[in-house]
């Protein structure tokens, strides 16, 4: 089997393109797309930055179709991840994706390769993720299970499934009129969160792209692949990151090694594994103590209300009869 394709993502971070670069370089993918977004005009200290991510970038010393698409100026996180995806499948039907600070643990690439191999023509299947979230916790009887999620810390798809994407979400105003989330998801809680995350992508207050994508498979009635054991780490989190900007090392997580890959037996995606992760790592359980919090507020504000409503009811009332 020849191996994939392989799209890599860069900014301005040397440190951790290195760290990637190499974990690339010792897979020796036989075509290379490399894309990067330019410094920003606010930030000087970027130029230096982004120059010295390309160098590392390009330091390809293994026998490798290499072809660069670098952003001259900055285009930021949704227009550089969207327009870089979109050149690498308009020269190639599947691909591999990592970004600069997800280091891929020595079973992912191979994994992601046979995934694209088997499904290529399952229509159903839009997305293979390297990432597990599921703290130990193993799915299923297979090496992998399907979910609704699309983990973007290293993943891999086909031309025919990106073909559904739309970084506009031109369509979530109907599919908002339409209530459509409600067929995706089974809780409020869910659909109350992922309408919130759509409106806001759609309105342009998130600078993301892979919300997106989220959407784009759902809206295909698409599923993903996710391995059974974590294959990639993200080494991102910090004061450089664009949106994890957490204590360093916070998302870091151990990298298995799967073995002969197993399939599993059946092609259903697994509801619990589902709730886990949205529980427990997009944000579930934090996103109800929110609402909660929210609920009891305005509760309390209705209240108040109420209260000052009698209070003048009472007060004209008494300044009425004396007249």
């Amino acid at each position: 089997m020849a191996k994939p394709p392989v799209a890599f993502f860069g900014f301005n971070r040397p440190g951790c393109t290195r760290v990637v670069f190499e974990a690339i370089r010792q897979y020796r993918p036989e075509k290379l797309f490399l894309v990067a977004d330019g410094p920003r005009a606010s930030v000087p200290a970027d130029k230096e930055r982004c120059e010295a991510v390309r160098k590392i970038m390009q330091s390809v010393d293994w026998n490798c179709e290499v072809k660069v698409d670098f952003a001259e100026e900055n285009l930021g996180c949704k227009k550089r991840m969207a327009s870089g995806i979109d050149w690498v499948f308009s020269e190639v039907e599947e691909a591999i994706f990592l970004e600069d600070d997800c280091v891929p643990g020595p079973d992912f690439f191979r994994f992601c390769g046979e995934m694209l191999d088997r499904y290529r023509g399952d229509t159903r299947v839009m997305h293979i993720g390297g990432t597990n979230v599921q703290a130990g916790q193993v799915r299923g009887d297979g090496s992998y299970y399907f979910s609704q999620f699309v983990h973007v810390w290293g993943w891999a798809s086909w031309r025919r499934a990106w073909q559904c994407y739309d970084v506009t979400m031109s369509s979530w105003p109907e599919a908002r009129r339409e209530h459509w989330i409600s067929k995706i998801h089974p809780t409020v809680l869910e659909r109350e969160y992922w309408s919130d995350c759509f409106e806001q992508v759609y309105n342009g207050r998130i600078d993301t792209w892979d919300s997106q994508w989220a959407y784009a498979c759902w809206r295909n009635n698409g599923i993903s692949i996710i391995p059974n054991l974590n294959l990639v780490c993200n080494i991102g989190a910090g004061p450089e990151a664009t949106h994890t900007k957490g204590p360093v090392g916070s998302l870091e997580a151990p990298i298995g090694t799967l073995g002969e890959v197993r399939h599993p037996q059946g092609m259903v995606v697994d509801r619990a594994a589902d709730k886990f992760t949205f529980d427990h790592h997009v944000g579930g359980n934090e996103w109800w103590r929110w609402r909660e919090q929210r609920r009891r507020e305005q509760s309390i504000l209705r209240r108040v209300g109420r209260r000052l409503l009698r209070l003048k009811q009472k007060f004209f009332t008494s300044v009425t009869a004396r007249k």
